[in-house]
């Protein structure tokens, strides 16, 4: 089996902000597997909230390559656990690997990832589109430019009921709301009562994720469903959410791929919560392959290749908030002009 590292620097539409940092690009790093014939595609973008850079997954992944290269035939368990004991300390570049790696696999079965899962897609669910913090001008402007069905709305300010508010005149869509651990545990409950007015359907990692006391207290009086993101990492935090939460939202690049959200989706059911995966702003590449993961979810955030002015791949495509999914087996991605 054979590595092939690229990075590519992703232009956004607009500029994307969050409580705590804003953006105009987004460096992402793509892996190529190589086998019998076969290319399977993965990805991670890089992160400064988790100290993440292209260079750093490059860098570890480079030093494992006599190890990628020794391995082929084994079921993405099996690849999974091998490779998280090397790159334990890079959850990033083991996603971008475990994605590829999996793609690889279904391609050589012959089947799409969610077929080779056993699963049917007769029931996905719909993906949200996110609104950024931006001036409230320019969320209208936003929300107007992308007709959609379900909006995730970016929040952790100091005028969060006023921009709902506003943006509520503008569509009947389903809001979600993701204040990126802006707010306190009064914030939260006020806000909360305020927002399920405006048709809001869950909050997403209200407070900070170590503040569990505070989370606690804020899962026993909320009057909306709170949704753990930052609070959920990796497959150990499931268990932690459960009875502070409501459901957990599973990114691939924090617990290091498709093989562990799978195993995080199910305990999560387990628990009695809801299950949910979100993005980063991403290329079509890390798009596709959460595709494959809708079957066996609540509610899914995966519009980051709809922030792009420029896709580096083809995959699954949206419209409406509905994925459709390619033609081709594994993921269904593939790099543009490469």
């Amino acid at each position: 089996m054979k590595i092939i590292i690229r990075t590519f620097k992703l232009k956004l539409k607009h500029t994307f902000t969050i409580s705590r940092e804003s953006h105009d690009i987004q460096p992402t790093l793509i892996v190529e597997l190589q086998s019998e014939g076969f290319s399977g595609f993965g990805e991670a973008t890089s992160n400064p909230y988790y100290n993440i850079t292209v260079d750093s997954m490059r860098a570890n992944l480079e030093s494992i390559i006599p190890f990628i290269e020794s391995h082929n035939n084994e079921t993405p368990e099996e690849f999974w656990d091998a490779a998280s004991a090397l790159l334990k300390n890079d959850m990033f570049a083991l996603c971008a690997l475990d994605m590829a790696y999996n793609d690889l696999y279904a391609k050589k079965k012959g089947k799409k990832l969610y077929e080779l899962w056993g699963n049917s897609p007769l029931h996905n669910p719909k993906t949200d589109y996110t609104i950024g913090i931006d001036k409230l001008d320019k969320m209208v402007m936003k929300l107007k430019e992308m007709p959609w069905p379900i909006y995730k709305i970016k929040l952790g300010t100091k005028d969060d009921i006023a921009i709902v508010t506003e943006l509520r005149k503008h569509t009947d869509a389903r809001f979600r709301i993701d204040a990126n651990c802006g707010w306190t545990v009064t914030e939260t409950i006020n806000n909360a009562i305020a927002l399920k007015k405006l048709g809001v359907e869950f909050l997403e990692q209200p407070m900070k994720a170590d503040q569990w006391a505070a989370h606690k207290e804020v899962f026993k009086h909320s009057v909306l469903p709170i949704i753990a993101d930052e609070s959920c990492i990796i497959e150990e935090d499931v268990a932690k959410c459960h009875n502070h939460f409501h459901g957990v939202n599973i990114k691939l690049v924090k617990c290091g791929g498709l093989t562990p959200a799978r195993r995080m989706i199910a305990e999560a059911k387990h628990y009695g919560m809801k299950t949910m995966v979100g993005c980063m702003t991403e290329s079509t590449v890390g798009i596709s392959a959460i595709a494959h993961l809708l079957p066996e979810l609540d509610y899914v955030d995966m519009d980051g290749a709809l922030l792009l002015s420029e896709d580096i791949a083809t995959g699954v495509t949206i419209t409406d908030g509905i994925v459709h999914y390619a033609d081709s087996n594994g993921i269904g991605a593939s790099l543009i002009n490469q």
